[in-house]
């Protein structure tokens, strides 16, 4: 349509979302759907978050506030950062959003001029290249192998960089892959990114608590703290705490980067809800055991996950480190037909003859800028997630 902006053709419509939405249909015409393709833990925000919650609303707090954030809140993120992740981030370095998404288009959106780079690993969250090009910037793909547990070396982060690269968005553990960067990992692409003093961090740490031993969780600016002036670490409550609909996500960062996203958000939503704000205050200052409850759940969904894909014909499932997505490849599978003698031509495809054929929804591996894989959340019943394997081996096996 004419009247439309041109930079809607930079940007596609989020795959995720579109086979969630899919899935819904199909189960509202009766199909018996399972659905993994959502990244969001299942369980209850705890109560005492609630709690506090309700109780905003009983004291009147649900007027406008700052646009980067209640006081009491940017003061409980301060002390997490120095407390979890040994950063010294004052209060008015650090910024409060509808969620992190929004976090990072402020962050892309204040910083980003037509020409520049940034850098994207992948497997990657489906937005980011996304909003890198709708901020005008000119996404940088860099592949980590299967081989490698996903995740780039040093010498590829290397060789992506030029004169124009702006940013490095690094997210650990990873959506989709939950693969996870030990600190000796991470220490060798912070030496990268010291050779290179424009290029700055915007670390999506938003799976930080969901981390399995030996796996120990570390953030860029804390392995190398020269990097601390160019780093803009971002985090929120909605996987740590199932808070995804309360929208609240945070960065710290930079004063004048700080200053920068702030202006943007006042002339676009202004603040967070109020009263998410107040409760995620009691996220991050109340009792942590749900926290630790869920790690000890979704690890053993994990092992279920990963020990029944590996058993199914054609599927390599390697073992995440966090998060709660596994992304098993189907190199073998590609070529094979269904039952109905309809090609299995990528991941695309084979996700699509999953949902048609068992009634699964998963992501396929195209989304997310490396394949030939799928993603599934183990976000679910431990019985949900046993049926669904069942189903993709049996599918598996329908392949000739």
């Amino acid at each position: 349509m004419p009247f439309l902006s041109d930079a809607l053709a930079r940007i596609k419509p989020s795959p995720t979302i579109a086979v969630t939405a899919r899935a819904l249909e199909l189960k509202a015409e009766g199909r018996d759907i399972i659905s993994l393709s959502a990244g969001e833990p299942d369980f209850d925000t705890p109560a005492h978050i609630r709690e506090a919650a309700k109780a905003a609303i009983d004291a009147g707090r649900t007027r406008y506030t700052a646009p980067e954030g209640i006081p009491e809140l940017r003061r409980a993120i301060s002390a997490k950062f120095a407390r979890e992740n040994r950063l010294d981030y004052a209060p008015d370095q650090i910024v409060v959003s509808t969620g992190g998404k929004q976090v990072l288009f402020n962050a892309l959106l204040a910083t980003v001029n037509p020409g520049d780079e940034v850098i994207v690993p992948a497997p990657y969250w489906v937005s980011y290249p996304d909003m890198v090009a709708l901020a005008g910037g000119t996404p940088v793909v860099v592949a980590g192998a299967l081989e490698r547990g996903f995740k780039i070396c040093p010498e590829a982060l290397e060789a992506a960089i030029t004169p124009r690269t702006k940013w490095l968005i690094f997210n650990s553990p990873s959506n989709p892959t939950g693969a996870g960067y030990s600190r000796e990992e991470l220490r060798a692409l912070t030496d990268v990114l010291l050779r290179h003093p424009q290029v700055w961090v915007m670390t999506d740490d938003m799976y930080e608590h969901i981390a399995y031993p030996p796996f120990v969780f570390c953030t860029p600016a804390e392995v190398e703290p020269r990097l601390y002036e160019r780093t803009l670490t971002v985090n929120g409550v909605s996987k740590a705490y199932a808070m995804t609909g309360w929208r609240i996500g945070y960065a710290g960062g930079p004063k004048p980067l700080v200053r920068a996203m702030t202006a943007i958000q006042s002339q676009s939503t202004s603040n967070a809800c109020s009263v998410s704000q107040w409760a995620a205050v009691a996220a991050l200052e109340g009792p942590q055991d749900y926290v630790a409850e869920a790690a000890r759940a979704f690890r053993r969904r994990r092992d279920l996950v990963v020990g029944m894909l590996n058993d199914c014909p054609g599927v390599s499932c390697p073992v995440p480190e966090g998060a709660f997505y596994v992304y098993p490849s189907i190199r073998e599978l590609i070529g094979r037909a269904t039952p109905a003698g309809v090609r299995i031509a990528d991941d695309e495809a084979f996700a699509s003859e999953l949902l048609a054929a068992e009634g699964v929804a998963v992501v396929f591996g195209a989304a997310f800028g490396l394949g030939p894989n799928f993603r599934i959340s183990y976000a679910a019943a431990d019985e949900v997630l046993a049926e669904a394997c069942r189903r993709i081996r049996r599918f598996c096996e329908s392949l000739a």
